[in-house]
């Protein structure tokens, strides 16, 4: 039979309840029901083998003609007992409700076996006998002539009431429809009734064991089993791999079809309708049967704790059934026919049918129409909604992950089938343990795609149950079923609204989602133009099998960030066509900013890091440590891995606010001083900036500040993941550094160059200038940190663990730490110290301790002074009154670090430059590069001073020094050295009191004859000797002689001892009085001169010439020593005169008496011993 032969449309539209027509009686009934039941001549059965003589007279009295009172079954003797007992009397005059309630019995009920096949006969008699076809010639004349392929039928063999089943949805005559319903009621209990469905499935119903196909065999009223059985084969065969047995298509055709026709009253499908009587009247009592209605409520409680396993197990072969056709959801198919139509989805004549009568096809094909903006009618979204949430949660409704995620579950996920469970616990494992068949994979994400959550959260109920109480707190000004609220979950995770089931469900589904880019419905939209433009992606629904997950996500975040300067941009394409809309931009920063929370919503970098991840981040299992770890161990990755992950370092770098984690920590930071910043849209490194200058403020927490560093820390790794210093200094690195890649090392040789120009007053820096100032800003931050000084940090590792141990490496506290245990330092670790205070002394601006202690000092005193003289600045002002202890005492410890070496002092080297090498080149001589001189060179220029042999400036200087450790004791670095046993023995008062008036060198000075120590003694003197040369040296006869300075010496200047001179001369008139202290001080010291005078005298005439013209008494003694050489000089002439005249009277004598020699001679001769001269 033609309508037989042909898959029709499905059955849009199907009658009101049978139930609800025979409830109104026998009075609600027509002539059209009463010409049925006359004309249904129930004798008329050729086959009919009747066995006992009731059943033959029944049915012959059935076959006579017509009586004028018509014929009831309720009225034959096989079935009156079985009438009386189960149906009401009321429904007994119309045979139809006869026939409905014993068809519809409940279980536990029988009727005997004459009834039974009373009813068959009945039943075949109304589908075969052409009077039935006359009665529907007659109630469906108009609808027949309407419909012209019912029409064409050829009468006399049933194929009309087929034809009129099949187009049922455009009949309009109230009479022929209510005929029809009822006539389908009839056929569907029975599969034999069907047309043509016996003959096309014979062979599979015997193959399967479906139950006989021969009358009487079975119970007649149950053949709803037999379909249900093929209908549970045709499921069995699509979710196995290798099926023991394939249904013909033809009997595939007339299951689906049988299913199609019974889509719209769960009556129809007799199995279901017998499993699920119990439930119906459980959850959907008020429900109208009719428009698949009840399926639908069933199918809503289908994972209800009370719902019967029974039932459960048909409306899952239902479901399966309508996922492998739509049509048999008779709601889905009237709301979507429309919609198929317009956007062609069944019309695709490159797929086979089966696969355009999908559910999934046509889910994917309008879930594209709507993804691109097109309008599909809210009533088709509506069963589109049901039929998602429906296949999110049931995975066996979708065969391909029934049969090639098998293993898993049964491994993973066995007994977790309610409300979406295993398909969830399918992605922990695809996301935790990464060791799901790809296969099983491809299946989940399909079907992710099929459904797509992104869309609606409440298609995924274990989503929607775990954060509902967060939807509620953190997401309530979000409509219910915004993709937003997805979006809003990620920005809450890890903070405290989060639920923990929440968070693994959330992550869970967000991994596949992250592997697919169209999966997010606001990014979808907002960028498919330039996906297509410059990523070249495909439609919503079409997929390629070369683009790996995340790759076209990938080439947008790409894209988002690359700028002209950077210069990845291709010079050969056009600007217009290799950057993204505002719209797409800011989507994709949105994405980025949530997915860097879990390194497993990168696929790429998952994909690429899977070795590395396992091999040095199997124990970092906190939120963000798994990105963390892969920084810190950059250098020793694969090189995929390394590049995907320097990648997004550098992408970072230039919007930290990717790293949602710590922008989280810093928010209290961000609020206080970097709002502004905040809210670029991208912030091209000014807010890491911002966080690193404010890393010590009261409201930054340990959180933020740990996390600051770190990325420190890693951008020391590659120049590139400083932003602002990459942007600022690509070009000077590429020209003057051009092998160099570790940041440190950049800016060493960029510093380096800088200097050298500098030096040598290069008119033309080498360095550009935006290079020069963010070059500054690099390092004032690699100040704060040893660790950001990997250099030194290595050299140091080891003495810091001796004696840092317990000290925080932020604010500079490890270098100070190591400054202060200097000369305890392995000899490495000393030598990096001494260059790096070496390089503080020349930049005080780079010693973070001096500028974060006296940061409101020097914006109170030097304000206006350069950077490279703040400290000078500073110690200059460091007796003031104004001045703050604390940065007074660090003032102090650098001035003591610059007197141990003046090579530490650049001031006192520029200004001793010749001096140095002319007056203590034997300890220059001594000298290396990387240790101190303790002084030596300065204490050799102090004594040079002393002897006023120095040159204006240098002298200027060490007047300064002399000064300034004449107060405190610890500026004289040699003193302290040589006396270090001394001072706490002698002067442990003074050293307590701290007043660093002088008091200690004066404890010294009165105590010299107590002191043991020759080194200790030498010091004290020259302490002595020289505060012979300026009255300042002398801090505790200055303040005692203030006032007869001013009163004695107020016209000579100070220098050269002209003061000192001042003031002993006044001391020896006896017509000036001094003040008694100073008096008594200035006695002091001429006995301590002349004590050290006798202890140390003059080793040459040289040296002694020194002290006298040193001395304050040098005008005495040189007045002294005048009058002496005066007397020597007028004793020499008086005494040369005496001499003269005796020498004159001798040769007078001689030249007068000659004869004298010769008599002298004659008596010589004439002695007996004489001896002539030859």
């Amino acid at each position: 039979m033609a309508a037989c032969r042909r898959v029709q449309l499905l059955l849009l539209f199907m009658s009101l309840s049978a139930r609800f027509w025979f409830t109104q009686g026998a009075k609600s009934q027509g002539g059209v029901n009463e010409n049925l039941v006359d004309n249904a001549d129930v004798g008329k059965n050729p086959g009919a083998s009747l066995q006992e003589g009731k059943l033959v007279a029944a049915a012959a009295a059935a076959s006579q003609p017509r009586r004028s009172t018509g014929w009831k079954l309720a009225e034959e003797e096989a079935c009156r007992e079985d009438l009386s007992r189960l149906c009401p009397k009321h429904s007994w005059n119309n045979n139809l409700a006869v026939l409905e309630c014993l068809q519809d019995r409940k279980e536990d009920t029988e009727i005997s076996t004459d009834c039974n096949h009373l009813l068959w006969n009945y039943k075949l008699n109304l589908t075969t006998d052409p009077k039935f076809e006359s009665v529907a010639v007659e109630v469906c004349k108009s609808t027949i002539n309407d419909i012209k392929e019912c029409a064409a039928e050829e009468r006399g063999k049933g194929y009309l009431v087929s034809c009129l089943v099949d187009h049922r949805v455009n009949i309009t005559e109230y009479q022929c429809n209510q005929y029809i319903t009822k006539m389908t009621s009839i056929i569907f209990s029975d599969y034999r009734l069907i047309c043509g469905f016996m003959d096309k499935c014979k062979d599979d119903i015997n193959i399967l064991h479906c139950g006989s196909v021969n009358t009487g065999e079975k119970d007649v009223h149950s053949q709803g089993e037999v379909i249900a059985c093929l209908e549970k084969g045709l499921v069995s065969e699509v979710e196995e791999q290798a099926a023991p047995y394939s249904i013909k298509e033809d009997c595939k055709k007339a299951i689906m079809r049988v299913a199609e026709l019974s889509s719209d009253d769960f009556h129809l499908d007799r199995h279901l309708y017998f499993a699920c009587r119990d439930d119906r009247e459980r959850f959907c009592e008020n429900i109208a049967a009719g428009e698949g209605r009840i399926y639908k409520c069933l199918f809503n409680h289908k994972f209800e704790d009370t719902m019967s396993a029974k039932c459960r197990e048909a409306l899952s072969t239902r479901q399966k059934l309508i996922a492998q056709d739509y049509k048999i959801s008779y709601s889905l198919a009237k709301a979507c026919k429309q919609d198929l139509r317009k956007y062609r989805c069944s019309v695709d004549t490159t797929l086979p049918r089966a696969r355009e009568a999908k559910l999934s096809y046509l889910l994917l094909c309008l879930e594209s129409a709507v993804h691109r903006g097109r309008t599909v009618s809210g009533e088709c979204q509506g069963e589109m909604l049901d039929y998602r949430r429906m296949l999110m949660e049931d995975y066996s409704l979708s065969p391909e992950i029934v049969l090639h995620c098998r293993g898993e579950i049964d491994t993973h996920c066995s007994g977790l089938h309610h409300k979406g469970r295993t398909l969830h616990c399918l992605m922990r494992v695809s996301r935790d343990k990464g060791i799901m068949d790809n296969l099983c994979q491809k299946a989940l994400q399909t079907l992710i795609q099929e459904t797509d959550p992104g869309a609606d959260y409440r298609i995924d109920r274990a989503l929607n149950e775990a954060c509902e109480s967060v939807i509620q707190t953190a997401c309530k000004h979000i409509r219910s079923g915004d993709p937003m609220i997805l979006s809003c979950l990620m920005e809450h995770l890890y903070t405290d609204k989060m639920v923990e089931d929440c968070e693994h469900r959330l992550l869970e589904l967000q991994y596949f989602i992250s592997r697919d880019w169209k999966l997010d419905p606001i990014l979808y939209r907002k960028c498919q133009n330039d996906a297509a433009r410059i990523c070249h992606t495909h439609g919503w629904n079409e997929t390629s099998e070369f683009m790996p997950p995340g790759a076209v996500f990938s080439c947008l975040y790409r894209h988002a960030y690359r700028t002209e300067e950077q210069g990845r941009r291709d010079s050969s394409e056009p600007q217009s066509n290799d950057s993204l809309s505002r719209d797409c931009k800011t989507e994709v920063q949105r994405i980025l900013h949530q997915r860097a929370l879990d390194v497993k919503l990168d696929p790429d970098l998952q994909r690429r890091c899977m070795t590395d991840l396992g091999k040095w981040c199997s124990e970092k299992t906190e939120p963000g440590q798994e990105l963390e770890c892969l920084q810190d161990h950059l250098e020793d990755l694969g090189s995929d891995c390394r590049d995907v992950v320097g990648n997004l370092t550098e992408l970072e770098s230039e919007d930290i606010q990717i790293e949602a984690l710590l922008i989280r920590a810093c928010e209290p930071v961000i609020q206080s001083y970097c709002h502004d910043m905040a809210d670029n849209q991208i912030d091209t490194g000014d807010l890491m900036e911002c966080l690193v200058l404010n890393k010590h403020q009261k409201e930054m927490n340990e959180k933020c500040a740990v996390g600051v560093t770190h990325f420190q820390l890693i951008q020391m790794k590659d120049f590139r993941f400083s932003y602002k210093f990459k942007m600022a200094c690509k070009e000077d690195v590429l020209k003057l550094c051009p092998n160099i890649k570790k940041k440190v090392d950049v800016v060493i040789c960029l510093s380096t160059t800088v200097r050298n120009d500098t030096l040598q007053d290069v008119k033309d820096q080498r360095v550009s200038m935006k290079c020069r100032r963010q070059l500054r800003v690099e390092e004032l931050e690699m100040s704060e940190d040893i660790r950001l000084d990997p250099d030194l940090y290595e050299s140091c590792r080891q003495d810091i663990k001796e004696h840092c141990q317990n000290v925080l490496y932020g604010n500079a506290q490890v270098i100070e730490c190591l400054k202060d245990t200097k000369k305890r330092l392995y000899p490495r670790c000393h030598q990096k110290v001494f260059k790096l205070q070496e390089k503080e002394m020349i930049d005080p601006e780079l010693d973070f301790q001096l500028m974060r202690v006296c940061k409101q000092m020097i914006r109170r005193f030097c304000s206006e002074s350069d950077a490279k003289n703040m400290l000078q600045c500073l110690k200059q002002n460091k007796n003031s009154e104004l001045m703050d202890p604390k940065c007074k005492q660090m003032i102090t410890k650098r001035q003591i670090t610059q007197n141990t070496d003046y090579r530490l002092n650049p001031v006192l080297r520029k200004a001793c430059k010749a001096d140095i090498p002319k007056f203590c080149q034997p300890i220059l001589n001594k000298a290396t590069d990387d240790n101190e001189l303790e002084g030596q060179v300065i204490s050799c220029l102090k004594l040079k001073y002393a002897d006023q042999r120095l040159s204006p400036d240098c002298e200027d200087q060490i007047r300064v020094i002399l000064q300034e450790s004449a107060l405190d004791y610890r500026l004289d670095p040699q003193l302290q050295m040589q006396c270090t046993e001394e001072i706490p023995r002698l002067c442990a008062e003074e050293v307590a009191a701290q007043e660093q008036t002088g008091q200690v060198e004066e404890c010294l000075k009165v105590n010299l004859l107590k002191i043991k120590n020759e080194a200790c003694k030498k010091e004290v003197l020259n302490i002595l000797k020289e505060s012979k040369a300026d009255i300042f040296v002398d801090p505790v006869l200055h303040t005692a002689c203030a006032l007869d300075i001013k009163h004695q010496c107020a016209a000579i200047p100070p220098g050269r001892g002209r003061q000192m001179s001042c003031l002993m001369e006044a001391l020896q008139d006896k017509r000036v009085r001094l003040q008694p202290e100073c008096k008594k001080r200035l006695q002091d010291r001429i006995d301590m001169w002349s004590y050290a005078a006798k202890v140390a005298p003059a080793e040459g005439f040289s040296d002694l010439a020194t002290q006298v013209l040193s001395s304050p008494a040098k005008s005495y003694i040189l007045t002294m020593m005048g009058m002496c050489v005066v007397l020597l000089f007028l004793m020499g002439l008086l005494c040369g005169r005496i001499t003269k005249r005796v020498t004159q009277e001798l040769k007078d004598r001689s030249l007068g008496h000659p004869c004298t020699v010769c008599g002298l001679h004659s008596q010589a001769r004439n002695r007996k011993d004489y001896t002539p001269l030859n």
